[in-house]
């Protein structure tokens, strides 16, 4: 056994995964509200072996983008997520049609 697979073994390998906790306090959202839009579907944390929903670095950037569109137009949170929804549909067939002018 050479000295990296040791040291491999004994390291826990580092996760990129975010903590309910650390999403409430990094977006600012109510706990009932990041509840809501798990339950919703909107929003789909891995859960871990012992209850704990961890979220993914993108999660952030979406729920923010969700949290300014419903203050900033006074929507309902089932709306804000359409349109956020939406506009990431739009980024996605941009960068597509991006991608085919190139090859022209």
């Amino acid at each position: 056994m050479d000295i990296k697979q040791v040291i491999h073994a004994e390291v826990p390998a580092r996760s990129g995964h975010i903590t309910w906790t650390e999403v409430i306090e990094m977006t600012g959202l109510h706990p009932s509200t990041l509840g809501e839009l798990i339950d919703l579907g909107w929003i789909s944390p891995v859960l871990t072996h012992g209850e704990t929903f961890l979220f993914r670095p993108g999660d952030i950037y979406r729920l923010r983008k969700l949290d300014r569109i419903v203050r900033d137009f006074e929507l309902p949170l089932v709306g804000a997520s359409i349109i956020v929804d939406l506009l990431e549909r739009i980024e996605y067939l941009e960068n597509k049609v991006r991608e085919l002018n190139r090859l022209l």
